[in-house]
């Protein structure tokens, strides 16, 4: 088909009238591209996405037709091509290289795992989780053997399997597990399971399955002391045995996996199990686990430490997130403050987005913001995400997509993002959620002021399980995740975020 031919095509499929617009049609998909030698095309400046989508089609030939999203300038078009060209001054004489790709798939609904109390936590294990990659494929679970790891505020972590059966919970309090609700938990490998609370106690777990696969344990391996409050998040990094912990104390502290390598505990945090109740009543202690105090401590910041990161591509770098309104970047072999950037809001969440160079962070004023963490950034924030009505509590990228991620918020909803998707606003260019997950179990009940009830506290994203989100109302909820956010074939050095 000769560049003629493909202007003719165009023009006759889309009954374009002036004013008329020419567009260079590109796209990283192989299997829908156009023959090389298409020229660019002359189309009507009054289409927009779906009639874009047609023209395509149809210039392909497409016994299906395939849905399609389209990019300019790294950003997704969600207007007439005219509006585009009047808010970016643009003149309808330049020639717009348009990109295409699939457009995306809803997040479907799959199953739910019901709780007796609040699910504030949610980890998975599977060939793609990194608990998994870092021991290498062999050591991860069988194909149908994946699971779910759920912390709760009754105390307890559970392990769940594919079929919604409980495989193992995690000893009771008299038996030296959490003596109160559980606010993280992540699997370090596939042999063990980190968590902390509200009893201010991180803890490593020895995680053992069954040869019947439905009588898996949870056994205490290390208790670590430290905190002096509420441990609301946890990092985990195997391949260093280390892990970062954020806590209301105001502090991050830096932990050894290895009973050999740990200091020994604060005597003065270790609980006295003597006088347990307000009934004076004596309890013996039944729990034999080693103790083990911080390697490191890190108390720059000024109020509740939300959540802590090991930077992705650099281990020995952390960052952490606070109600104090900063993030801060922190080098672990010397204990030290690297740099803070100050926000205008309480910072809740934080997620890396590393092809982007970028960290997401979910903030107490409803809306997310992306932050460029190096040294040469010359703004702070890079964009905003906005559409949640309530407080951003958790954070978790796509695996499959450099540009998307998921969250979680107290208006008891997860949202999709992808950052190239963008609106107008008074306050300028914002990011614009794909997709809204509502809670299943909200369904009937009518909608919440803020949430009530329905809260969602965690959100994970799996290659293999999908987007699997935890909350106020006791559930696990798994909802479809993979070709949500459309994906590019290679990302050798993805666009900046401007």
């Amino acid at each position: 088909m000769s560049a003629t031919t493909t202007m003719t095509s165009a023009a006759a499929t889309a009954n374009t009238p002036n004013p008329q617009v020419k567009l260079q049609l590109t796209t990283r998909h192989s299997d829908i591209s156009l023959p090389e030698n298409t020229g660019p095309i002359l189309v009507s400046s009054s289409l927009r996405r779906y009639a874009l989508s047609t023209l395509v089609n149809t210039l392909l030939e497409s016994p299906k037709p395939v849905p399609l999203e389209f990019l300019i300038n790294g950003t997704f078009l969600r207007t007439s091509l005219d509006e585009y060209l009047t808010a970016n001054g643009i003149s309808a004489e330049t020639t717009l290289t348009v990109e295409y790709v699939r457009a995306l798939t809803p997040p479907l609904y799959l199953a739910s795992f019901e709780h007796d109390d609040w699910v504030s936590t949610v980890d998975v294990l599977s060939n793609t989780s990194s608990a998994a990659t870092w021991v290498g494929s062999t050591a991860g679970p069988a194909a149908g053997q994946e699971r779910i790891l759920s912390g709760s505020y009754d105390g307890l972590l559970r392990v769940w399997n594919m079929s919604s059966e409980t495989t193992a919970v995690s000893s009771s309090a008299a038996d030296g597990g959490h003596t109160s609700s559980i606010k993280a938990a992540k699997f370090l490998s596939p042999t063990q399971v980190v968590s902390s609370g509200l009893d201010r106690t991180v803890r490593v777990w020895k995680y053992s399955e069954s040869e019947s696969s439905s009588s898996d344990s949870l056994k205490p391996h290390i208790d670590l002391y430290g905190h002096k409050a509420s441990v609301d998040s946890l990092a985990v990094h195997l391949p260093s045995n280390r892990i970062l912990s954020a806590s209301a104390d105001h502090t991050v502290r830096f932990w050894s996996t290895k009973k050999s390598d740990a200091p020994a505990a604060p005597p003065s945090l270790i609980p006295n199990n003597t006088l347990r109740s307000s009934k004076r009543r004596k309890v013996t202690p039944q729990s034999t686990t080693p103790q083990r105090g911080p390697l490191a401590l890190f108390k720059s910041h000024s109020a509740p430490v939300s959540s802590t990161i090991f930077a992705p591509n650099d281990p020995t770098v952390a960052y952490s997130t606070s109600w104090d309104h900063t993030l801060r970047t922190w080098d672990l072999p010397t204990a030290s403050l690297v740099d803070t950037r100050t926000t205008s809001h309480p910072l809740l969440s934080l997620v890396a987005l590393p092809d982007l160079n970028l960290l997401a962070a979910g903030t107490s004023a409803r809306h997310i913001t992306l932050i460029d963490p190096r040294a040469s950034a010359t703004t702070i924030s890079a964009l905003t995400l906005r559409g949640h009505t309530n407080a951003v509590v958790s954070l978790a990228r796509d695996p499959d997509s450099s540009y998307g991620l998921v969250s979680g918020s107290h208006d008891g909803t997860c949202r999709i993002w992808d950052v190239r998707s963008r609106k107008s606003e008074k306050e300028g260019v914002v990011g614009e959620s794909m997709y809204t997950i509502s809670r299943e179990s909200q369904k009937g009940e009518g909608r919440r002021v803020g949430g009530e009830g329905f809260k969602v506290f965690g959100v994970i994203w799996n290659k293999e399980f999908g987007i699997v989100s935890v909350g106020e109302d006791k559930r696990v909820q798994i909802n479809r995740g993979k070709g949500v956010v459309a994906k590019e074939e290679a990302v050798h050095s993805a666009p900046a975020i401007v």
